[in-house]
């Protein structure tokens, strides 16, 4: 095998498995270890190993003996309620430093797992850097393309989104006839887009106006080796049942998942998917 040996630390949804599969494609030795309590979606063959967040640092000790130089974090992860009486003599050294950064919000949670990574001599990668056919190319993919309302109300969701992150809210908004229907917040996307299809859609105020756009992008300022947004084919069915026109995701910054599927699907029910320079 080639490539630098990975170690796959997964939370719950299906990036995960598009990471292994790209990362066994490549030929990449690599090891998944699956935070306890969630569950990656299709892990088909590949082994797993399941650790507690209590005891990060037996993790720790668990890649350095499998020799994995290098993590990738993919996947959710709600924040830990941590069990003291699990947790090893190692890990509680550090909780002094994780604690204070798990009370600043998402970014700095996740900032802090980073640093960690680090300072046990791994290099912590992005998605991007496993899976880079993920990453989209700035375009228009798709048969429908954006209307020039459409593209008015993309870049008024952007704004939205740029103003959310920096309070370290969201990663996706709907806009419609430049009225904000939606913001997503921590139930995410399908759960946005489920309100919009059941209450906020009512609230366009010309039905035989534009029909919205679900836009998606990074929270400004974010650590882009974690947690950048994703979208795919179940994406694209909740954008069609909330009525909306097309999706709009920021260039080299929202993975899409199954991108021949997701460009299938958006085809087969009449929604664009454009991605936008930022």
């Amino acid at each position: 095998m080639t490539g630098i040996p990975t170690a796959l630390i997964a939370g719950s949804g299906a990036l995960p498995a598009h990471l292994a599969r790209a990362m066994e494609a490549a030929g990449t030795p690599f090891l998944i270890a699956q935070v306890e309590g969630y569950e990656m979606a299709g892990a088909g063959h590949w082994p797993v190993e399941t650790f507690a967040l209590e005891r990060l640092a037996l993790l720790f000790d668990l890649l350095h003996a499998r020799g994995m130089q290098r993590v990738v974090l993919a996947g959710t992860v709600h924040r830990p309620r941590l069990e003291p009486e699990r947790i090893d003599p190692r890990t509680a050294q550090m909780l002094p430093r994780i604690l204070p950064l798990l009370a600043q919000g998402d970014d700095g949670a996740l900032r802090a797992v980073i640093a960690l990574f680090e300072e046990d001599g791994f290099e912590v990668v992005g998605a991007d850097a496993v899976a880079p056919g993920l990453l989209p190319p700035p375009g228009v993919p798709t048969a429908a393309q954006p209307s020039e309302a459409d593209r008015r109300d993309a870049a008024r969701a952007a704004t939205i989104l740029a103003a959310l992150g920096a309070s370290d809210l969201g990663q996706g908004a709907v806009v419609a006839q430049g009225l904000c229907l939606a913001v997503e917040t921590l139930p995410g996307t399908d759960a946005m887009l489920a309100w919009v299809a059941d209450v906020a859609g009512a609230c366009r105020p010309d039905p035989k106006g534009a029909h919205g756009v679900l836009c998606k992008a990074p929270k400004s300022g974010q650590d882009r080796r974690i947690d950048l947004p994703a979208i795919g084919p179940a994406t694209v069915e909740a954008a069609y049942r909330a009525g909306l026109a097309g999706i709009a995701v920021e260039a080299g910054g929202v993975l899409v998942l199954d991108p021949e599927k997701t460009l299938a699907r958006s085809d087969a029910l009449g929604l664009f998917l454009w991605v936008r320079e930022p």
